[in-house]
């Protein structure tokens, strides 16, 4: 089973690394940690519970025109067919294109062993790019180019996929966002010196988690990530250290290879109600951009019946 479940990851990674990508479209989030159904549809209904999460992410505030993002979703199980499904909306800006997208999602549970679990995912939707180039300023000001993207406005198919595995202790997965390769903008352009070919693809985007807990006592448990980020031309990895001290507060703090360093602090409230923020700066010219806040809230839902404990891998 073991080499199985290695061999579809392998499968998966060499899918993620074949397609054509170019630089990062994907939003990137510090509170994956406290919520991977962000960064993996197969990992609908691991909370056991209707799972309810908003983030916001106001990224290099010193920067204008620099990316903020919204994400809300809610995902739960259905335990009689082993089954997850979820619901997400997105709103991303950056500069002159803002970004809009709702999903559906449904994984298949697959229970291994009485501690392990392997779960499948598919999230499907649609997705809006709008394109407003007349608030971009340019050096020569009576340049027009690229007129028809003053006002470009086009919504295409999305389709991401996953696999997760998961004990109680450890986990790792592996998801690929725009599977289907969407063309948003795909046309001639008139411009200052006479046209130009201009195409917009959403590429796929490989994520690769793996974390391991450590209980140490009942008061502190250790956990450790890493996230590899994959496209073309582009590969990062995020490396966290991560603490839970008394079962209420979660304290962090995580590298990122292609940018700089931050910190991230999550309480449970209560057995339902969790927030967590996050700080980030980049290194060296990169701090120049201004550091980045991010606000997650959580919110669980069960049944009086269901007293079952949320495992300490971050579900």
């Amino acid at each position: 089973m073991k080499k199985y479940i290695l061999y579809i990851i392998g499968v998966l990674l060499l899918f993620g690394q074949a397609g054509k990508m170019s630089a990062q479209q994907d939003a990137i989030y510090n509170m994956y940690l406290l919520n991977q159904f962000v960064i993996n549809p197969a990992y609908a209904g691991g909370r056991d519970a209707i799972s309810i999460v908003g983030d916001m992410r106001n990224q290099w505030v010193s920067f204008p025109g620099a990316p903020k993002t919204s994400f809300i979703s809610v995902h739960a199980p259905i335990k009689r067919y082993n089954l997850g499904y979820g619901l997400s909306a997105l709103s991303d800006a950056i500069g002159a294109k803002n970004n809009s997208a709702v999903y559906g999602t449904v994984s298949y549970i697959l229970k291994i062993s009485s501690n392990w679990k392997l779960s499948f995912g598919l999230r499907a939707g649609i997705t809006n790019y709008k394109f407003d180039l007349s608030k971009t300023s340019y050096k020569d000001a009576t340049d027009n180019s690229f007129l028809m993207l003053n006002n470009y406005n086009k919504t295409v198919f999305d389709m991401d996929a996953g696999i997760y595995l998961r004990s109680r202790g450890f986990y790792t997965g592996l998801s690929i966002t725009h599977i289907n390769q969407a063309k948003v903008v795909n046309g001639t352009f008139n411009t200052n010196t006479g046209t130009s070919d201009l195409v917009y693809t959403l590429v796929p985007h490989t994520f690769f988690i793996i974390g391991k807990s450590f209980f140490i006592n009942n008061n502190f448990l250790l956990n450790v990530n890493y996230l590899h980020r994959i496209t073309q031309g582009s590969i990062a990895g995020d490396l966290s250290l991560n603490t839970l001290l008394y079962n209420r507060v979660w304290l962090g703090v995580f590298g990122r290879s292609d940018y700089g360093g931050g910190a991230l602090v999550q309480l449970i409230v209560t057995k339902s109600l969790r927030i967590g923020y996050s700080y980030d700066v980049g290194g060296g010219i990169k701090k120049a951009l201004g550091p980045t806040h991010e606000i997650m809230i959580g919110w669980d839902i069960r049944a009086k019946n269901n007293t079952s404990v949320i495992s300490p891998r971050f579900l």
